[in-house]
């Protein structure tokens, strides 16, 4: 694995470059694990480095959708807007856990409470609903990127938000004409959105959020869309 300095990195965000993600091939069969830092640096991506990943969509009862904003500290992507939470499942026992995507939903449940303060009874793994799965690759940079399989998941609750600023700049809550005057200012280069994020709202997420009391439609846990 290449060499790359950390030093003029965040301390914390430093840090978790050591957790440990979950290897997958293309249909998302595990093949083993490498650290956090080895699967998001672009030279490993290039030779086919991929790894699970999922992205949390959480509305709440207005069916407004919590966006937010990636703190300047962190690595891939700093200071770009996204969708509520996107992260990683864990190489442990837990987390690896496939039946229903239970372990992916339990780090989602993690994740929550890590970045946005969510008290995790608020979001118990089973109020967490898997509708599919998307691959996608981006870099960020000239060394970091992402090469995910990315589990889409979904959350309709009213939750109590205490964000970490090593995680979060901010967050907003957005309805969907609000969350296209976003993206029309990202297109505009006045502000910054995640790849992923991008692709999702650009693909399915209008869709999905026109029918978020009837998600059953959507859901398809056999296909892996190829973005």
């Amino acid at each position: 694995m290449p060499e790359v300095s950390t030093d003029e990195l965040d301390e914390r965000q430093v840090q978790l470059l050591a957790e440990m993600c979950i290897l997958i091939d293309e249909n998302d069969r595990r093949i083993g694990a490498e650290t956090k830092k080895n699967c998001h640096l672009n030279e490993n991506i290039e030779r086919g480095l991929l790894h699970r990943a999922f992205s949390v969509f959480l509305f709440n009862t207005e069916n407004k959708l919590l966006l937010q904003q990636r703190s300047d500290a962190k690595i891939t992507f700093p200071g770009c807007f996204t969708n509520t939470c996107c992260s990683h499942p864990l190489n442990n026992p837990r987390e690896l856990e496939e039946n229903n995507a239970i372990g992916v939903r339990r780090a989602a449940q993690r994740r929550l409470k890590a970045e946005l303060g969510i008290p995790m009874e608020e979001v118990p793994p089973e109020e967490i609903n898997y509708l599919t799965r998307i691959h996608y690759k981006a870099q960020s940079d000239g060394i970091w990127g992402e090469h995910e399989i990315d589990y889409i998941l979904f959350v309709k609750k009213n939750v109590t938000l205490n964000p970490d600023p090593n995680e979060i700049k901010s967050y907003c809550y957005v309805s969907k004409e609000e969350l296209e005057e976003l993206l029309e200012k990202a297109a505009r280069g006045e502000i910054k959105i995640t790849p992923w994020f991008q692709i999702i709202a650009e693909t399915f997420l209008f869709r999905w959020w026109d029918n978020l009391n009837h998600l059953n439609q959507f859901v398809d846990h056999e296909k892996i869309h190829r973005m």
